[in-house]
């Protein structure tokens, strides 16, 4: 439990936006204030950012990066800083855990386990830093030699969700600090604590003001003022697909580069000679880890139908062991939703799975704990039409459909417009690899689920976006490739000849 929960909820904490290396609130004066949704009392209060204040922080990163100070100083120099943030990360990792559970409801060892995890991000980004490289093609000719430069794209918007607040922010923000772009981040209005505290971090590390800009706000005026701006080179956005495609028609200003990670329906296939007991631990894990609440989430079981109904049995004795409630519980596995919003929505689709009619193994009950805790749901006898089957619910809801054979399986994972992820419990290695291979996905987990690492990319097929964060990949993709030709000596042929 919160051992100082009348100190926290007496005094709200109060964050300020970090423009152009100042510490400020919004022009306007105005805040937003954010309750628990576990507790339902004011835990933050966060400048509501205005259109002015977008224009503030996009001028001082344009400035910077066309100066050169960031995009083009020594690697070393980005390394070290990144690696400063990293080490504060790791040395405020109460605080921050903190933070995120008051304003998200996940469990606080899962908040703990977010944070130590995004450090090791910002130490993998500040590792790239140093090896961030081009190319050179020394086979031209006797004359002539080719050098592939890497550059910064430049000015990078990088827009993040509420689920996951630190942690998305550290797949995409030191990445593209490592690149040399100048930045600007617009958190979620509902989460922005641990995004404002990171701009202290990366102030006291160093960073260059204007290399990084970080307010708080909603989505109209300043996410949508980040997309639309002629001054941006780059949005990195994560979100909805609904809001994905509102980002594509806005980027069209200036044709600039997006990398989007979007909404996601993954399908949890498990075979017959699989680990039952691992598969469905790995299962329930996949289909409700922050309430749900995750686009990776896997919300469509595929299972084959020879151990259907044993597997069905097993999941709902083994969803009685997982503990919905308090977030400052230790033994708490599931915490509130997000929001009023939310939990209707999540209600909402269960009601409508029902009437389309699949059946009510377990959970479903809007009321069962009160306030905004939901359930964690099974509903069976769900066919591949049905909405439940298509549409991202983002709640602790799993749908379970049966296959026959491996090719039913694949046919059945891909039918859906998504492709973010895909889980696959098996003991075939053979199978397990024709799966990966043909489950159309950004992320394929092979009797794992959730399992991550800095080094391997992220990202999505088909409407769950395009482009990669993390590794290798994730800082390519903040820069731009030059091809430089050379001309080695003296130039004796002419284009135009003495007549």
């Amino acid at each position: 439990m919160l051992d100082n929960a009348e100190q926290v909820f007496a005094k709200p904490r109060q964050f300020k936006n970090y423009i152009d290396g100042a510490f400020v609130g919004a022009s306007t004066g105005e805040v937003i204030e954010r309750e628990s949704p576990a507790h339902g009392k004011l835990v933050s209060i966060y400048p509501a950012s205005s259109a002015e204040d977008v224009q503030t922080a996009i001028a001082a990163a344009r400035t910077l990066f066309d100066m050169g100070e960031w995009a083009y100083s020594y690697a070393g120099e980005k390394s070290r800083i990144l690696r400063i943030v990293a080490q504060k990360i790791r040395e405020n990792v109460d605080e921050l855990a903190l933070i995120e559970t008051l304003e998200t409801s996940k469990p606080l060892s899962v908040s703990r386990g977010e944070v130590l995890f995004s450090a090791e991000l910002w130490d993998y980004a500040a590792g790239s830093a140093r090896s961030l490289h081009g190319d050179s093609h020394n086979t031209l000719g006797t004359d002539m030699m080719g050098v592939v430069l890497r550059e910064p794209i430049g000015v990078v918007g990088i827009i993040t969700p509420w689920n996951f607040p630190l942690l998305i922010l550290s797949e995409r923000l030191p990445f593209a600090l490592a690149a040399g772009c100048s930045v600007v981040v617009k958190p979620s209005e509902f989460t922005s604590g641990t995004s404002l505290v990171i701009a202290g971090y990366l102030d006291e590390a160093g960073l260059p003001a204007g290399a990084c800009n970080i307010l708080a706000g909603y989505g109209e005026p300043v996410g949508q003022a980040i997309v639309e701006s002629n001054d941006v080179d780059m949005v990195a956005f994560t979100g909805s697909s609904r809001v994905g495609k509102m980002a594509i028609q806005a980027s069209a200003s200036n044709i600039k580069k997006l990398s989007l990670e979007l909404g996601g329906k993954s399908p949890s296939v498990v075979f017959a000679d699989c680990d039952i007991e691992a598969a469905v631990d790995g299962v329930l894990k996949a289909a409700n880890v922050n309430m749900g609440e995750c686009c990776i989430a896997g919300s469509r079981l595929l299972v084959q139908d020879s151990i259907a109904k044993t597997f069905q049995a097993r999941l709902k004795e083994r969803l009685n062991d997982l503990k919905v409630g308090e977030p400052f519980d230790p033994t708490s596995r599931i915490g509130a939703i997000i929001n009023q919003q939310q939990f209707d929505q999540i209600a909402d689709y269960v009601k409508i799975g029902i009437s389309e009619g699949a059946e009510l193994i377990c959970g479903g009950d809007a009321q069962a704990y009160g306030g905004l805790y939901y359930p964690p749901t099974l509903l069976g006898n769900v066919r591949p039409e049905m909405r439940i089957a298509r549409e991202e619910i983002f709640g602790p809801v799993l749908s379970i459909m049966t296959f026959n054979d491996t090719a039913e399986a694949i046919r059945l994972a891909n039918a859906t417009d998504y492709g973010l992820a895909a889980y696959v419990w098996t003991n075939d290695m053979s199978t397990a690899l024709h799966c990966a291979r043909r489950i159309q996905a950004g992320r394929v987990w092979v009797n794992a689920a959730l399992t991550g690492f800095p080094e391997l990319p992220l990202g999505g097929f088909k409407q769950s976006g395009n482009g990669r964060e993390t590794g290798r990949y994730g800082v390519e993709e903040y820069t731009e490739l030059k091809s430089v030709h050379l001309q080695i000596g003296p130039q004796t042929e002419r284009w135009v000849t003495d007549v």
